[in-house]
């Protein structure tokens, strides 16, 4: 057999043997793996490459040596599942650098990290004064979380005592001109209603490069075409606008009546119409 069509051979039944591997062994983002994961990782890609090059000459020997660093990986894996010594050998622990605001020089030191490269770790966080943070941890992957003082962190509608409508995640229902039938099946909704939706607004949809429907049922439409302005439809707002109006055409007719048991009614219709819209305000209009 030729040299080349070996080596093809070769490179094209590991990349399946690989993603077969990389798939049992787990989903991890590369630039958040633990040390040990990433020697692995390395190990087994030497392998590979060596094997597909043909410098490891007996294939049976590199199969036996990939497939024992990838089920050492994945037993070491199990078991941290369900020890947390066997985590903390494989993976290690966390580190605290900062704790009630101040600098601990001793795990600092341990860590390898010096005090520039806390301020430029920090300041990847946009934290860029050391007097706003309480907390800082140093994870097993290396990255530094911050927990800032109370004072300094964003408010949120929790601090104001604000109610909030709940939200689910935004489904994308259009790409590249293509509706996706199952983010609108999550949605309960169908094809006819996107195709219901983008007659309202004019637009074809061979001209939409993504589409998403919100948990309150609105429909972002980002297009091909920049040129064209599309107005994105305001249920909530419209909703609420529409409510605030019979409210206020209710408090009117009140005015102007001159029975008193209508009077009577049109108020009394107009302040349960009021207590409704005081409790939709915070879903409707924020």
């Amino acid at each position: 057999m030729q040299g080349w069509l070996n080596i093809l051979i070769r490179s094209s039944v590991l990349f399946f043997v690989v993603l077969v591997m990389i798939r049992i062994m787990g989903k991890r983002h590369p630039s958040r793996i633990t040390p040990f994961y990433f020697v692995v990782y390395t190990v087994i890609s030497l392998i590979v490459a060596l094997i597909s090059v043909n410098i490891i000459t007996n294939v049976v020997y590199g199969v036996i040596a990939l497939g024992a660093w990838a089920a050492l990986a994945i037993v070491l894996d199990y078991l941290a599942l369900k020890s947390k010594a066997v985590h903390d050998l494989v993976s290690g622990k966390e580190t605290v650098l900062i704790k009630q605001g101040k600098v601990m020089e001793e795990n600092l030191s341990r860590a390898r990290l010096t005090g520039e490269e806390l301020l430029r770790e920090l300041r990847t966080k946009n934290v860029f004064d050391l007097a706003d943070v309480e907390f800082a941890l140093l994870e097993t992957t290396g990255e530094i979380n911050v927990l800032l003082k109370s004072d300094k962190r964003p408010v949120s509608p929790h601090d104001l005592e604000l109610k909030v409508a709940p939200r689910s995640e935004t489904q994308t229902v259009i790409l590249d001109g293509n509706i996706l039938d199952e983010p609108l099946a999550n949605l309960g909704l169908n094809r006819r209603w996107v195709r219901s939706e983008l007659e309202k607004t004019g637009v074809a949809l061979e001209n939409v490069f993504i589409g998403q429907v919100d948990s309150s049922g609105e429909l972002y439409l980002d297009l091909f075409d920049d040129a064209v302005q599309l107005s994105q439809a305001k249920v909530k707002e419209l909703l609420y606008a529409s409510l605030e109006k019979s409210q206020a055409d209710l408090a009117a007719f009140s005015l102007e009546t001159e029975n008193q048991q209508a009077k009577l009614m049109y108020l009394k219709n107009a302040d349960r119409l009021n207590t409704v819209l005081e409790k939709l305000k915070p879903y409707l209009l924020r």
